[in-house]
């Protein structure tokens, strides 16, 4: 990977950010969703980010948009979907899912002028209706320094699943 060789940060937009601080912000991502605070979620995206998970037969380099994927949500979707699954009508989970986040092995690379690139594990565990799952992958982001910290201008979620299992649904964000 470019631009972490040792050191754990990027130099983006002027400033320099560190992995620690990436992390932070992944861990506090994770702990909005598991609290299921979607107008928190939707404050860490630039306007215009995108929000995808591509399907489990993906490799790098597809595109999600021409070869399938779960959720291929551009800025109108991803408010769209904020706003339907805090109404009472996201009938898949009301009541909400329980779910805990784990994000681990952090990597930053691929800085450009204003953003760079952020890979990540991550285990989801989910509860719901008498069922425990567990959603393992990768995450692939963009993301961008602001004033206001960090933000996703790009946030996919690769599942690192053959197949989801019958029954399984992502009704709620990964």
């Amino acid at each position: 990977m470019t631009g972490i060789g040792n050191r754990g940060l990027v130099q983006c937009a002027g400033r320099t950010v560190t992995r620690q601080e990436v992390e932070d912000f992944l861990y506090a991502e994770a702990d909005i969703l598991d609290h299921w605070d979607y107008d928190g979620w939707l404050a860490l995206f630039e306007p215009g980010a995108r929000y995808e998970i591509p399907t489990t037969d993906y490799r790098p380099g597809w595109s999600p948009h021409e070869t399938g994927s779960f959720v291929d949500d551009d800025w109108d979707l991803l408010r769209a979907r904020v706003k339907r699954l805090k109404s009472r009508k996201a009938h898949a989970e009301n009541p909400h899912s329980r779910t805990h986040r784990l994000v681990s092995n952090v990597r930053l690379s691929g800085e450009s002028e204003d953003s760079f690139r952020v890979s990540a594990s991550f285990v989801v565990h989910r509860a719901r209706d008498g069922h425990f799952d567990a959603y393992v992958g990768w995450y692939d982001h963009l993301l961008v320094p602001t004033e206001d910290g960090l933000r996703f201008r790009l946030r996919r979620s690769i599942l690192g699943h053959e197949s989801l299992a019958a029954g399984a649904r992502l009704s709620f964000i990964l």
